[in-house]
C-alpha cells in the first residue's frame, strides 16, 4: 500500500498535536453554556416553526431548560474537505468544482469559507476566510492525483475549526474508500466529539460503505448524503447548506449534572412524528471520561 511522503506524516502529527492542545476547551459546559445544532425532519422535509417548549433535551438523563438561539444571527463557517485523488479526474472534477462554487454562492457576506483537499496527501489549502473569491480561485487549481486519505483529510479540516466561533458546517466529499490514511478512525472521532462542527458526508452510492466516516457524521449530528453520479453533486451541496440553515440551535446552561466527563445528550420533540438529529454528547469542562 502506498503511504504518504515523509513530509505529510509530519504535517499530520503537527495537526494532531495542535488539536490535542485545544481538545479540552471546545464544546464544553463552561460559562457560556452548551449550544447544540438540531435538525428536525418530517419525511424528507425540515420542520420549521418549533419553539423551545416543543423540545425536550436531557443532559446525562437530566432534563434541561433550553432556549432557541436565532440561527440567522450566527455566521456560518463552511469548510469544504474534498477528495482530489486520481479517481475524480475529468467530469467528476468539474462537477465537484461546480458544486463547491454553488455552495459558496449560498453564503452571506457575514459567512466564511475554507478549503481542505486530500488525496494521499492532505492540503489545508485555504483557512477560514471571508474572501470567498480566494476559495473559488483555489478550487480551480485542484489537480487530481494519487490515492485517498479520507481520515487524514477529515482530521485536518476538523482541527482547523477548534478555535472558531459561529456555526461550523463541514462538507466532506469523497467518491471512494480510505486507502492511505495514517490516522486511525478513533483519533478522528475523538476530535469530532470536541468540536462544534456539524459534518455532512457526500459519498458515491456505489462505493464501499465507510463505517468510520458514518461514525464521524453521527458524532456531530450530521448526515451522510450518497449520490449516484457526480451530476447530483451541485444539488446535494445546495441542499446541505439549505438544510443546515434550517437547523435549530438549542442553548442551555447544564444543571443537575457533574461538570466533567462525557455528557450524553438526548434531544426529542415529544408528541410529534419527526426524526431528530443532534450530536449524541459533548465533553464537559475539565475533559476526561469516555462515552
Amino acid at each position: 500500500m502506498l503511504r504518504l511522503p515523509s513530509a505529510i506524516p509530519i504535517a499530520v502529527l503537527v495537526l494532531a498535536a495542535t488539536a490535542a492542545a485545544h481538545m479540552q476547551t471546545k464544546f464544553s459546559s463552561r460559562a457560556l453554556g452548551v449550544r447544540v445544532d438540531v435538525l428536525v425532519m418530517e419525511g424528507n422535509r425540515p420542520v420549521g416553526g418549533l419553539t423551545a417548549r416543543d423540545f425536550e433535551l436531557r443532559d446525562n438523563g437530566v432534563a434541561q431548560k433550553i432556549e432557541i438561539v436565532d440561527a440567522s444571527d450566527i455566521p456560518v463557517n463552511a469548510i469544504l474537505a474534498l477528495d482530489t485523488s486520481a479517481s475524480i479526474a475529468g467530469k467528476r472534477q468539474q462537477d465537484l468544482i461546480g458544486a463547491s462554487q454553488a455552495l459558496l454562492d449560498g453564503l452571506r457576506p457575514v459567512d466564511r469559507a475554507g478549503l481542505t483537499t486530500f488525496s494521499h496527501a492532505v492540503v489545508p489549502a485555504i483557512a477560514l476566510t471571508s474572501d470567498l473569491a480566494a476559495v473559488r480561485a483555489e478550487l480551480l487549481h485542484i489537480s487530481p492525483h494519487g490515492l485517498t486519505a479520507v481520515m487524514d483529510g477529515v482530521y485536518a479540516a476538523l482541527a482547523s475549526t477548534l478555535d472558531q466561533s459561529g456555526r461550523i458546517l463541514l462538507v466532506v466529499c469523497t467518491d471512494g474508500t480510505d486507502t492511505s490514511s495514517w490516522l486511525q478512525p478513533q483519533e478522528v472521532i475523538e476530535v469530532a466529539k470536541r468540536t462544534n462542527a456539524v459534518v455532512y458526508a457526500v459519498t458515491a452510492a456505489d462505493a464501499k460503505r465507510s463505517e468510520a466516516l458514518k461514525q464521524i457524521v453521527e458524532t456531530t449530528g450530521g448526515q451522510v448524503m450518497p449520490v449516484k453520479s457526480s451530476d447530483e453533486l451541485r444539488g446535494t451541496f445546495q441542499r446541505i447548506l439549505t438544510e443546515f440553515r434550517s437547523r435549530y440551535v438549542l442553548a442551555y446552561s447544564p444543571e443537575g449534572v457533574a461538570p466533567g466527563g462525557f455528557h450524553r445528550l438526548e434531544v426529542t420533540v415529544p408528541n410529534r412524528r419527526v426524526t431528530v438529529k443532534a450530536r449524541p454528547g459533548y465533553m464537559g469542562a475539565g475533559g476526561g471520561g469516555r462515552p
